[in-house]
């Protein structure tokens, strides 16, 4: 992922807690906040330590980044995103990771129409 798509500043991470949205399913926690100043949008995850070691909460935020990076196209842009890990999220696989982060997308309204309407 991009330095300019990546949210690592704790001031950015506050603001978009305090001023934006959050959605959440059994698994994760998605806050957004749009931005008009901005043509990309950028991710920041945040995995505890509650969800495991580090190679487990290393495999969840590669999990996230990798369908942020293959969706890009359909989510909106100029948008700040923050994906919270809950302890589920430790023990999904790839495909169930995608189906909950889409769940949430498709809640919060983010997901522009695929030509071929697949999810």
């Amino acid at each position: 992922m991009k330095k300019r798509n990546r949210i690592k500043r704790n001031e950015d991470f506050q603001q978009v807690f305090k001023k934006g949205r959050s959605i959440a399913n059994r698994q994760f926690v998605l806050y957004t906040l749009h931005r008009d100043e901005e043509k990309e949008f950028r991710l920041g995850l945040s995995v505890s330590k509650k969800i495991g070691n580090a190679v487990t909460r290393n495999r969840v935020k590669r999990l996230v980044k990798q369908i942020f990076l293959e969706e890009k196209d359909f989510l909106s842009k100029g948008k700040d995103y923050i994906v919270i890990a809950r302890k589920p999220a430790a023990e999904m696989s790839y495909e169930e990771v995608r189906s909950s982060l889409f769940h949430l997308f498709n809640k919060a309204k983010l997901v522009k129409k695929k030509k071929n309407d697949e999810k």
